[in-house]
């Protein structure tokens, strides 16, 4: 096990910013649950852990292990409160393929620009066993630490792809492709299939018109009792996962 320099604390440090974890090609992942979540799933290049954790991780495989004191941990990490382990992660390469979306049911991110936003949506995407997410160019990255952070694991198993929405919904003939709106059909009267594309707008604006014009099935997540005056809208994750749960409710009726 190697020693921790100043030069390492300042590298990790600079990969809270986007343009040193494109140029790197890595992410951060911190706190002994989410790092032993994605080990095996992705190349680790990096780990920084208190001796304490290595006495039960003996085995771990890493490009570089390093071991570190409880405060040369809290002086890399990029949490308020470090949790005894943080790796460095390779960012995989991943091919894009829209014929998944006839297969299986998929989402959709329009611009989504809050990091927690995005991380619990793949966190609810793996709940619901949704496997692919395809992001809009303008979408905050899925590496940003607070969205690795968010997922609590289910990056590990869900594949984020960054593409340009309206590319992907033209390359993909006769798939449904979902949206929610406040004109839109009651879900919960509609047949909802079992494969196809959910796409979830921005936070402020919702889905942007260009996305809007291609879509093919339009929902509404109806507030209760109707007559009751009510929040102007949901949270984009907490809409999310109410549209996700009736999908699978659905599915499992069949």
């Amino acid at each position: 096990m190697a020693l921790l320099s100043k030069n390492k604390i300042k590298y990790i440090r600079s990969l809270e910013l986007k343009k040193h974890r494109k140029e790197e090609n890595v992410f951060i992942a911190e706190g002994p649950k989410l790092v032993n979540d994605l080990l095996g799933h992705f190349k680790c290049k990096t780990i920084l852990c208190t001796q304490q954790w290595f006495q039960k991780h003996p085995n771990v495989q890493a490009d570089e292990i390093l071991a570190v004191t409880e405060d040369e941990l809290s002086r890399s990490s990029l949490l308020k409160t470090p949790q005894s382990v943080l790796a460095i992660f390779e960012q995989p390469r991943r091919n894009v393929d829209s014929s998944v979306l006839k297969k299986s049911l998929c989402l959709a991110l329009d611009d989504i620009q809050d990091p927690g936003n995005l991380g619990t949506i793949i966190r609810v995407a793996d709940w619901f066993g949704i496997e692919h997410i395809f992001c809009s160019l303008g979408t905050v990255d899925v590496y940003n630490p607070k969205t690795v952070q968010a997922t609590m694991g289910a990056l590990a198993r869900v594949q984020v792809h960054y593409i340009s929405l309206s590319q992907l919904i033209a390359s993909a003939e006769n798939v449904p492709v979902y949206g929610t709106f406040l004109d839109g059909e009651n879900m919960y009267n509609e047949k909802l299939t079992q494969n196809g594309l959910i796409v979830m707008g921005n936070e402020g604006n919702g889905i942007g018109e260009e996305i809007e014009r291609l879509i093919n099935r339009k929902l509404y997540i109806p507030n209760y009792p109707p007559t009751r005056e009510t929040s102007e809208s949901l949270n984009v994750a907490v809409a999310t996962s109410i549209v996700c749960a009736e999908f699978r409710r659905q599915a499992s009726l069949r």
